[in-house]
């Protein structure tokens, strides 16, 4: 094979991953939708990224989310209006907060991943477990490639 009719075909794959990739997360925001108390898929976003790296500061977590700093702020004071979030005046800069995740923002985060996880466990239960594998494996595929962008920028390994 060529290395243009390569590329054509890794071109081809990525695009049909993306699509695949896109469809699938439209999917579970749906589901997430579904429920009673729904998040928007930002604020949704934003509430994990606390729950990970937090305690941290609306500029961390606009560099995170890769969103502008207006954007996290004003998210941010949603999920703090809505007890999900908590702010704490930051040691180390008095004009700044540190924002940590509440009990509540960790029950609406269990409760939204647990429709989501529900929706593909009901679909992946129809597949042979040979499919499974193969999804296991591309899931782990997927967080090193996704991972991969994070560690050359900072030069730090997980």
């Amino acid at each position: 094979m060529t290395d243009a009719a390569a590329d054509t075909k890794l071109t081809d794959s990525a695009s049909r991953l993306r699509m695949a990739i896109v469809r699938t997360a439209r999917r579970l925001r749906q589901e997430a939708a579904g429920a009673a108390d729904p998040l928007t898929p930002t604020a949704a976003a934003a509430l994990a990224t606390v729950e990970r790296h937090g305690p941290l500061t609306p500029s961390e977590l606009a560099e995170i989310e890769r969103v502008k700093r207006p954007t996290a702020t004003r998210t941010l004071r949603a999920l703090d209006e809505a007890g999900l979030v908590e702010r704490a005046p930051d040691p180390e800069d008095g004009r700044s907060a540190l924002v940590s995740i509440t009990a509540a923002g960790r029950d609406r985060l269990r409760r939204l991943r647990g429709r989501k996880n529900a929706y593909l466990a009901r679909r992946m239960r129809a597949l042979p477990a040979d499919e499974v594998e193969t999804l296991e494996r591309a899931a782990a595929i997927l967080e090193d490639l996704l991972e991969e962008p994070r560690r050359g920028q900072h030069g730090d390994s997980p």
